[in-house]
């Protein structure tokens, strides 16, 4: 996903209500090595994406930031909205280096609810974990877990140890953490 950006020099509460009033977003990028430097996102750019986006799918997403010369890759590692008409306040990105491990949330999801006995005979699905926090290199960022139930019964749950990771990928929570549980109503 490409994103435009723009340097921004100022750190005035005025200039950054003046960026948001423009509709653009106030931004950070980190870097593994150096200061972290500041940034406007393109406003109606991101919203786009955000509509375009699967749901839980933002932290695995990798951004190209092009700011007219230079592009680079980045993450977003934490985002910040407003607390009753939910605009996006702010960004911040984490830049990825080909040889430097990152830590990201991917996303779990589960296949085959409607054929799962435990739901089948009055259980129902209760997913314990949304994200797994992993750590790997970004060329090997996965989009997102999937946990098949169709053959747990009521009270059978799959826990981390069963979902297969791919190569370079380490997950970083314990191998008995419960994902999800086909719980008795």
């Amino acid at each position: 996903m490409k994103l435009a950006v723009k340097k921004r020099d100022s750190e005035k509460k005025k200039d950054i209500k003046d960026i948001r009033r423009e509709g653009d977003i106030p931004a950070i990028i980190y870097f593994s090595k150096g200061q972290p430097e500041k940034l406007i996102v393109n406003g109606f750019e991101f919203k786009a994406v955000l509509r375009d986006m699967k749901p839980g799918r933002l932290p695995t997403t990798v951004f190209t930031l092009s700011d007219g010369g230079k592009e680079r890759k980045a993450i977003v590692k934490d985002i910040q909205y407003h607390p009753t008409t939910y605009v996006v306040n702010h960004i911040d990105f984490e830049e990825l280096s080909e040889d430097v491990p990152v830590n990201v949330k991917v996303p779990v999801n589960c296949t085959g609810i409607m054929d799962c006995m435990g739901i089948k005979l009055g259980g129902f699905l209760r997913q314990v974990a949304r994200h797994v926090k992993v750590q790997c290199l970004p060329k090997h960022i996965p989009a997102e877990f999937i946990v098949d139930v169709k053959d747990l019964g009521i009270r059978q749950s799959k826990r981390m140890k069963d979902i297969a990771l791919p190569a370079g990928v380490k997950a970083l929570v314990k191998p008995e953490e419960v994902l999800v549980v086909i719980a008795k109503r």
